[in-house]
């Protein structure tokens, strides 16, 4: 008798299936659903490991069985040292990582608040953000995860390390792109964003 199959996981269909044209368009997806992985990683310690729980609590086992076939297709992200041509995301697992990654920043809400306010306060006062207490800390760690992950051969990560007002540009971007998944219908925009730009 055949191995049973896994049905596939219903909450995928909040997202819809919209082709994917291409390896740019792929690379493209790829680097921009881990880099927001990276982000949520920098607002928590163990951020890992809730990530992880989210995908067992919206029954995602099927596609995520442990932590380290996670682990694996985050390293489709073109810029990460351990990025291998021959691992990809399908459509099914690119749609889990954006709903995890959405629900996850959903629990961060407030935080992700907190962090933007302080931001917008540092620039009306002319005044480096990293030098406000919380944003310190939080792009100390996106730089460091940065930093320690992704490969030095490629131009636009060693542009960032030697740019550090860019690399923190970067991590508050992606703390805005989160704030936009928490939204009304935010993981469906922040899905369909995903399909428009190319990777550099």
């Amino acid at each position: 008798m055949p191995d049973s199959v896994d049905a596939k996981p219903l909450i995928l269909d909040i997202l819809p299936d919209y082709p994917i044209t291409g390896q740019r368009s792929l690379l493209h997806i790829q680097q921009r659903i881990d880099l927001i992985l990276i982000a949520l990683e920098a607002l928590e310690i163990g951020s890992s490991e809730f990530i992880f729980k989210i995908a067992q609590q919206l029954e995602l086992d099927s596609l995520f069985k442990n932590p380290l076939i996670l682990w694996r297709l985050r390293c489709t992200n073109p810029w990460r040292r351990a990025y291998t041509h021959s691992n990809t995301l399908d459509i099914d697992q690119a749609k889990a990582l954006v709903i995890i990654a959405s629900y996850r920043a959903k629990q961060l809400t407030m935080q992700i608040r907190q962090l933007l306010v302080a931001e917008q306060q540092m620039r009306e006062k002319n005044l480096p953000v990293g030098t406000h207490y919380l944003l310190s800390e939080y792009l100390e760690q996106f730089r460091s995860y940065f930093r320690s992950r992704m490969n030095l051969r490629r131009t636009k990560v060693a542009w960032y390390l030697t740019q550090e007002e860019e690399l923190n540009n970067l991590a508050l971007s992606l703390l805005h792109q989160l704030l936009f998944c928490t939204g009304t219908a935010g993981m469906q925009r922040f899905w369909s964003s995903l399909f428009d730009g190319e990777v550099t």
